[in-house]
């Protein structure tokens, strides 16, 4: 059971950190958040191989 909470927490943290950066560079560049968001998304990245590094409490 704790496993999967902290999948699931990990998953929330990706998503908020993916929801920052594309927020961020909306506001640079006014492309839609949306739009990014699904870029930074795709499993098609360049960069797919890298992960974050792991939160600690």
């Amino acid at each position: 059971m704790k496993t999967s909470t902290a999948g699931a927490a990990q998953a929330l943290i990706q998503t908020r950190i993916i929801r920052a950066v594309a927020s961020s560079t909306a506001i640079e560049t006014g492309q839609p958040v949306k739009d990014l968001e699904a870029l930074l998304k795709m499993q098609s990245s360049k960069f797919q191989q890298l992960s974050l590094a792991p939160v600690t409490p």
